[in-house]
């Protein structure tokens, strides 16, 4: 007979490790606040001075004009074109769908019992849109102005809220999930999650909604988040106990196990133990 795989240790609620994984998560908490802080500290000076460049310095102006101008002549001339190009932003990469998909992974994570991994995805996702929102009230850009325009948009420019959106949102997706897919597809996700949010940057200024300088600030002020929420977990699994990951890897490898956290509470003062026997097997 086919000797029985011996079961994880049970995690021990009052041992050592315990009260290790409750300083990490104070410290989790901590550090996502200064994160998004920190983003949003950056963000406000940074979309002021954009806005300071682009009303004095002629060269971002005739970009931004040359561009919105260029492409709104072929949105005028190719009508199916433009409605293709507004399917994709008002539905496929509009920031509720993206922000829908988030949700229901967090509402997965949290089946699967990854409570920080989910407090990351949450956190980043909608501190991006406040930090979004934020900068847009400070600096009041106005959308642009073209004659017979192909599409509307409410409220202010800058930055554009879809392609903060698509950074953040993408990130999530595609940090989170890369433990569960085999390295041989890893590569083309990264390219669907690359070429997403470049599509929805072309298709904001292709529709006449958004100057080009408004994507760049969205892409930017997004990575930043991403960046900085992604720093507060790697400081909260090296505070855990828990061994150093590449990006390539996603932000929790251990996800790919039965139980993504069970070394929190069994390793206070060494590395997170070995990986669950199928994930090498599920990662080739």
């Amino acid at each position: 007979m086919p000797r029985p795989t011996p079961r994880p240790p049970v995690p021990d609620p009052t041992g050592p490790g315990s009260e290790r994984t409750r300083r990490a998560d104070r410290r989790l908490g901590v550090r996502l606040a200064v994160a998004l802080a920190a983003g949003a500290a950056a963000a406000v000076p940074f979309a002021l001075l954009a806005v300071l460049v682009e009303g004095a310095w002629p060269p971002l102006r005739r970009v931004d004009a040359g561009a919105a101008h260029r492409l709104h002549a072929v949105a005028l001339d190719h009508p199916a074109w433009t409605a293709t190009l507004r399917v994709l932003s008002d539905w496929v990469w509009d920031p509720a769908t993206l922000r829908t998909a988030v949700a229901l992974l967090t509402v997965w994570l949290l089946y699967r019992r990854a409570w920080r991994l989910a407090a990351w995805a949450a956190t980043t996702a909608i501190g991006g849109a406040l930090i979004g929102v934020l900068v847009k009230v400070v600096v009041e850009r106005a959308r642009p102005s073209l004659p017979a325009p192909v599409a509307h948009a409410p409220g202010y420019s800058f930055p554009s809220g879809h392609a903060m959106t698509a950074v953040t949102s993408c990130a999530v997706l595609l940090l989170v999930l890369l433990p569960l897919v085999p390295r041989g597809w890893r590569g083309p996700c990264w390219a669907a999650a690359g070429l997403s949010v470049l599509g929805v940057g072309f298709t904001r200024v292709a529709l006449g909604v958004h100057w080009f300088s408004d994507v760049i600030g969205g892409w930017l002020l997004g990575g930043a988040v991403v960046v900085l929420t992604g720093w507060a977990f790697a400081a909260w699994r090296r505070d855990a106990g828990r061994p150093r990951t590449e990006v390539s890897e996603g932000l929790e490898p251990e996800l790919a196990d039965d139980r993504p956290e069970p070394e929190a509470y069994s390793a206070p003062n060494g590395p997170a133990s070995s990986p669950a026997r199928g994930t090498d097997d599920r990662r080739s």
